[in-house]
């Protein structure tokens, strides 16, 4: 995933981690050199905001 591409509409867009095909989350802000992506909510994913995410790098995501 390239950093420079996304915009404000890809905030709380689903993405998987290529090295954890079981990890799934939605994206919640990324700077130059990581994507914030919300992985675990316990399932109040209508919330996600309001929980932390981990910073991951481009390369390893894709959108779902």
């Amino acid at each position: 995933m390239d950093v420079r591409k996304l915009t404000p509409n890809d905030i709380g867009k689903w993405v998987q981690c290529s090295d954890y095909p079981n990890q799934r989350g939605r994206i919640k802000s990324w700077n130059r050199l990581f994507i914030f992506v919300v992985y675990d909510c316990r399932g109040e994913w209508e919330d996600y905001r309001n929980y932390t995410a981990s910073a991951t790098r481009p390369e390893d995501l894709d959108f779902i």
